[in-house]
């Protein structure tokens, strides 16, 4: 029985996941703005002794790994350092953008659609968004399949040449700003603003990749950091108010 723990931290909320092979996963999800680093780890130990299981006990650890809020992903990340450093655990590294795909295939709305092609995009801030591509697939046990890079570009940016579903937080944070390169927003059935990331797509992301062998060693495990700049000076925002 493969034994997988899921973390993800990289929103506003903290989420703890444990796979115990052909049964149910158990999830601890909740909105905990800035109090995931005092609940993570007590978290953590209390899915485990309800699955009567030490960290020993376990095949590997998952986590995003972003994008997502700068802080949260490099609290994930360090956290399961430290629990996979202690155990020499393997680790499973997942992005957010395909955790939430991930969540998405599994949604009555999608199901109805049944789209082809489809693309997540996620609030950023700093009016930006990080988005990307999608293709639904009979293959890896259900899961999308990711068609390139995630990015990070201006709402008006998002390229949704031939996408027939849009998913993600950007929906509500930028309306049909979403849409001024196709000039034409997708109908309401095929817009899902509602799906956000949990470590339940997260481990549905590893355990795939742990099926192919996927899985790397600790020490190289790195937050992804499609944003290399978190703040801008006061020069920029003056000339973003012109």
């Amino acid at each position: 029985m493969t034994r997988i723990l899921a973390i993800d931290t990289s929103t506003a909320w903290c989420s703890v996941a444990l796979s115990l092979g052909d049964q149910a996963p158990i999830l601890r999800h909740e909105l905990v703005s800035a109090g995931a680093s005092q609940l993570l780890l007590p978290w953590v130990d209390s899915l485990l002794q309800q699955a009567h299981l030490k960290l020993s006990d376990l095949n590997a650890i998952a986590v995003g790994i972003g994008p997502g809020a700068f802080t949260g992903v490099r609290l994930g990340v360090a956290a399961v350092q430290g629990l996979a450093i202690s155990c020499d655990l393997p680790i499973l590294p997942v992005s957010s953008l395909d955790a939430i795909a991930a969540q998405l295939v599994k949604e009555n709305s999608f199901k109805q659609v049944k789209p082809k092609y489809f693309a997540i995009a996620i609030d950023a801030r700093m009016d930006e968004i990080y988005w990307a591509k999608f293709e639904s697939s009979t293959e890896m046990n259900g899961l999308a399949k990711r068609i390139g890079d995630i990015y990070l570009s201006k709402p008006e940016e998002l390229d949704l040449v031939g996408i027939e579903f849009l998913a993600g937080s950007a929906i509500n944070a930028y309306g049909d700003r979403l849409f001024g390169k196709t000039k034409t927003p997708l109908p309401i059935n095929a817009l899902d603003a509602a799906v956000h990331l949990t470590a339940g797509g997260i481990l549905d992301c590893a355990r795939n990749d742990w099926a192919d062998g996927r899985q790397i060693n600790v020490r190289a495990l790195e937050p992804l950091y499609v944003r290399d700049k978190v703040a801008l000076t006061t020069q920029e925002r003056l000339e973003a108010f012109k």
